[in-house]
């Protein structure tokens, strides 16, 4: 992992889960969700910031959907993994102007 790949992981669990802060839930600690291409993960800067409930819990409610194992319920009700990403990104770049 090099310094780019380390300061992105570390901006983007200081962040916060992507999925809640969007849902008004505000700031829950986050982990990374590499985004894969197939069953490959696209490496450490393709990361979004998901909370345990909204990456691996496995729940699948009205209230949360997991990542995993419900990619498609998830994507459906948050949008796509590379919109998130778009959106982590960007709310990141606000924060560094800021």
């Amino acid at each position: 992992m090099n310094i780019a790949e380390r300061n992105w992981l570390d901006a983007i669990c200081r962040l916060g889960c992507c999925v809640c802060l969007r849902e008004g839930r505000g700031a829950t600690p986050g982990e990374p969700h590499h985004l894969l291409i197939g069953s490959r993960r696209i490496g450490d800067l393709n990361t979004i910031p998901l909370c345990q409930t909204h990456h691996r819990s496995g729940l699948k409610t009205q209230d949360f959907v997991s990542r995993h194992p419900w990619r498609t319920e998830f994507e459906r009700r948050y949008g796509t993994e590379r919109e998130l990403l778009d959106w982590t990104r960007a709310r990141l770049a606000q924060r560094i102007a800021a």
